[in-house]
């Protein structure tokens, strides 16, 4: 089995032995098992991934050791910092090059270390670009069955909710005969009306609306932690995804800014949320071999 890589160059002095290893350690590597005997010496620095890469057809348009970055301009700093140490200002732009682009969507700059060895610096362009491939659900909500729990009070609010809701699911893709919409007398009610639908496997996920404003009532705190806690208690027991569009704020203002004003619409994104998790559901019903309709 492969387990690592080992890229070893030659450098022509004691002098730049040392000083390439002090800009190693600088720009942050690990540093490995060196040695050291009558005849020369050696030092090893390690990196979290390794690659080699074979070139035909043309000559590699890059230079032969490539190190990616996540901070590419602060490296090129350091970098150029440390030749300052030991080149005059105009042999600097001899040696090291620009930040430019790549065809490979990447930025890139080369500084030539010693007469061997040229370094090639490197970051991405892409932001998911090494990261753990990830299952996601998508934005389409064709082909899902959808009931929406809104309340009669705070109509005000709960409406303009509604109206984000059903915005999202139909843009998205869902048909109206889809979408099921229930009103309750108030928050209180929601989660008992979102169990029932949940219970009667018609829907693949419930989006619930509402408001509770703190100045309306002395037992705001009572009342939101048993709508949540139901709320999330019918979601786990039932297996259906319940995506939570309750507004719990301090003033008609802030519930009125978080139902389209100036925060955007949290009935629209309990909306796109439910849709994204009926979709991560049916990958990993996929996956398992299950079939989830």
């Amino acid at each position: 089995m492969i387990k690592g890589i080992t890229l070893v160059s030659a450098v022509g002095s004691g002098v730049e032995y040392d000083r390439m290893s002090s800009l190693f350690s600088a720009l942050g590597f690990e540093a490995g098992k060196g040695w050291e005997d009558a005849q020369g010496r050696g030092a090893a620095f390690l990196a979290p991934i390794g690659n080699i890469e074979f070139v035909t057809g043309r000559a590699p348009a890059v230079p032969p050791v490539l190190v990616e970055v996540t901070q590419l301009d602060h490296i090129r700093t350091l970098v150029e910092k440390w030749l300052l140490a030991s080149y005059r200002t105009e042999e600097i732009a001899t040696l090291l090059s620009e930040v430019e682009l790549t065809h490979w969507n990447s930025r890139l700059f080369t500084v030539q270390l010693t007469t061997e060895l040229k370094l090639g610096f490197w970051q991405s362009e892409n932001p998911l670009h090494g990261q753990v491939e990830a299952i996601e659900g998508d934005l389409s909500a064709a082909n899902m069955r959808f009931a929406v729990v809104t309340t009669r009070w705070n109509t005000v609010i709960t409406d303009r909710l509604l109206q984000g809701s059903l915005d999202a699911l139909h843009r998205s893709g869902a048909a109206r005969s889809d979408v099921e919409v229930v009103r309750v007398p108030g928050a209180w009610e929601v989660p008992s009306a979102a169990r029932t639908l949940a219970e009667s496997k018609k829907f693949d996920a419930i989006i619930t609306l509402g408001c509770l404003l703190r100045g309306e009532t002395a037992h705001y705190e009572a009342i939101y932690n048993e709508v949540a806690r139901g709320i999330g208690q019918s979601q786990q027991e039932t297996g259906i995804p319940h995506a939570f569009g309750v507004l719990t704020c301090e003033t008609l203002e802030q519930a009125l800014d978080r139902a389209g004003l100036k925060a955007g619409n949290k009935g629209f994104e309990a909306a796109s949320a439910a849709i994204e998790m009926v979709s991560i559901q049916r990958k990993l019903a996929a996956q398992n071999g299950q079939v989830k309709k």
